[in-house]
């Protein structure tokens, strides 16, 4: 089992960037794959990227469509961490970012019920 905190939330202007991180309890966090999804109010949860475990290639990383080119996925797993960078941020980026994490023996989940652990969550608000 992982427990999971969220960071880095916080307001920026559009163009502007922020970086998130994800810091995970437990001695087997390397074996997750992780990922970030977003809520905006009135929205259902939608993924935003993962990145298997270290195992799996090295790290492979899946984004969606909306925020390729713009956002990176990394993780320190000596730190237990996974992080966000979100560059050129957008005002349809404002949302509560979420940590997700699972031991699925697959790789490039996108859905919500594929992911068995998650953090509080951190508000991202990007003003116009």
């Amino acid at each position: 089992q992982v427990q999971l905190v969220e960071s880095g939330g916080g307001l920026v202007q559009a163009g502007g960037s922020l970086r998130l991180s994800c810091t995970g309890s437990g001695r087997t966090f390397s074996t997750y794959h992780m990922a970030w999804f977003r809520q905006a109010p009135g929205k259902e949860r939608e993924f935003v990227a993962t990145i298997t475990w270290s195992g799996w290639s090295g790290g492979n990383r899946y984004y969606a469509d909306a925020v390729k080119g713009r956002f990176t996925i990394s993780r320190d797993n000596a730190n237990n961490t996974v992080y966000l960078q979100m560059n050129r941020l957008q005002p349809e980026d404002t949302a509560v970012y979420y940590c997700a994490a699972t031991g699925a023996v697959v790789a490039g989940l996108t859905q919500t019920d594929q992911y068995a652990y998650w953090g509080q969550g951190t508000q991202v608000t990007v003003s116009s």
